[in-house]
């Protein structure tokens, strides 16, 4: 924000008329003494008359860092309520967005628990909750959701074939200024942006579970995201309190590239029967130092997740070494998904925080 204080740009236009000036538009900056480079994005010279053409320029990120307060949450899951959590809590007018009345009102309801929970510890008043739910508003039809939105932020299931019907969607209802975020762990960036006419304000936005907790956003830019829309969604994270990180577009970025493999390999381990659920993850938890231990974890994130994930890494990289599990496979068959449906690697009962390994994988 500092940067309006900064710097003043001067237009100069020259008609004509004024023939003792040159036949051009530029902006002058008075602290740097020289023309602004985004002069050439302002202006076109029509060859026939050497009149001077202007188009708007809507895109700074001065713009939408300092005037975004309209965001749109595609999906009310796991991943998109948190999202839209912490957005309202930070002040901005949310609306969220999902086909299922049933989902949309589960993940309202998430949020409001959540936000009892961090009231009873004294993280948050009771004011504050009550106006965070105030500035959700719960949505089921994408067009009235984004239809003055500034940014979208796509928290859909991790699936390439359904994130590029919600992107072709987008660019079609969005305002044409919006910028399209996706919260995907692991898919291109660059393949959902080559859906829309807009590849520049297509950008990655990973927030990781659970959202109102987790510090970090892997901030990814596909091979057609503009600097100014980098500049701004990392500074809007700030905004967030949330620490972001650019990285390029590559399968799974850098988080997924690096922990669902270890995952896949802890599950292998099991599957050969090198040593059981709870053996496995006491090594890591207690030789590692890792707060959980890796099937504890898949279970967490949701082994349909993991498995979605590592097919994209074995297709991105073409390397065997990234083909998922048969044991991950079958799981996921099975529908033994982990925490959301009370069975994975454990078996998770409501109200109760023992972990007890699954009666399946019990010697």
């Amino acid at each position: 924000m500092h940067g309006c204080r900064r710097h003043t740009y001067r237009k100069i236009r020259h008609s004509q008329g004024h023939k003792h000036q040159q036949n051009r538009s530029h902006y002058y900056n008075r602290r740097t003494k020289k023309r602004s480079p985004v002069q050439d994005s302002w202006q076109e010279r029509d060859g026939s008359n050497r009149q001077l053409i202007f188009r708007p320029f809507f895109f700074s990120w001065f713009f939408y860092f300092c005037t975004m307060k309209n965001i749109t949450v595609i999906g009310a899951g796991t991943m998109g309520n948190g999202i839209a959590h912490v957005f309202a809590q930070n002040g901005f007018s949310v609306s969220l967005c999902d086909v299922s009345k049933e989902v949309l009102d589960k993940g309202l309801g998430t949020i409001s628990k959540n936000l009892e929970r961090q009231v009873s510890k004294g993280a948050i008043t009771a004011e504050i909750k009550e106006s965070t739910l105030k500035n959700i508003t719960p949505c089921r039809s994408m067009s009235d959701a984004v239809k003055n939105t500034e940014l979208v932020i796509e928290a859909a299931t991790e699936n390439i074939k359904l994130k590029k019907e919600i992107f072709i969607e987008l660019d079609l209802l969005a305002p044409p200024s919006a910028i399209l975020a996706s919260n995907t762990s692991s898919i291109s960036i660059t393949s959902i942006a080559a859906q829309t006419k807009r590849q520049d304000k297509v950008i990655g936005m990973h927030f990781f579970n659970p959202v109102p907790v987790m510090k970090l956003v892997e901030i990814i830019r596909g091979f057609s995201t503009s600097d100014e829309v980098t500049k701004a969604i990392m500074d809007l994270s700030k905004q967030l309190g949330k620490i972001p990180v650019e990285v390029n577009d590559y399968p799974g970025f850098v988080s997924n590239r690096v922990l669902m493999p270890m995952i896949n390999e802890a599950i292998r381990t099991l599957h050969e029967g090198v040593a059981g659920v709870e053996e496995i993850d006491t090594v890591m938890k207690l030789g590692m130092a890792h707060p959980m231990g890796p099937l504890q974890l898949a279970d967490f994130i949701g082994l349909d997740v993991c498995l979605n994930i590592m097919n994209v890494l074995y297709q991105g990289f073409g390397n065997a070494q990234y083909a998922p599990c048969a044991l991950l496979s079958n799981m996921v068959m099975a529908g033994n998904l982990g925490v959301k449906t009370g069975k994975g690697f454990y078996q998770y009962t409501a109200g109760s925080k023992d972990l007890i390994v699954a009666d399946y994988f019990r010697k």
